[in-house]
């Protein structure tokens, strides 16, 4: 799916760019395919889930 050069990392790896944000409905598509969501949750391209990893707020503070 990515077309830029040098080419993003897998899904495995951080560093892909947004390529359509919908902060309205909470989520984004990346360039190399995965969709992340606001509550940090992912669907990567090979159609892997990713559950949210939130840190509850308690332990935050």
């Amino acid at each position: 799916m990515c077309s830029h050069q040098p080419s993003c990392p897998t899904s495995e790896a951080t560093g892909s760019h947004v390529v359509s944000a919908h902060p309205e409905q909470g989520w984004s598509l990346l360039c190399d395919g995965s969709i992340v969501f606001d509550d940090s949750g992912e669907l990567l391209a090979d159609g892997r889930v990713v559950e949210p990893h939130r840190v509850p707020l308690a332990m935050a503070a």
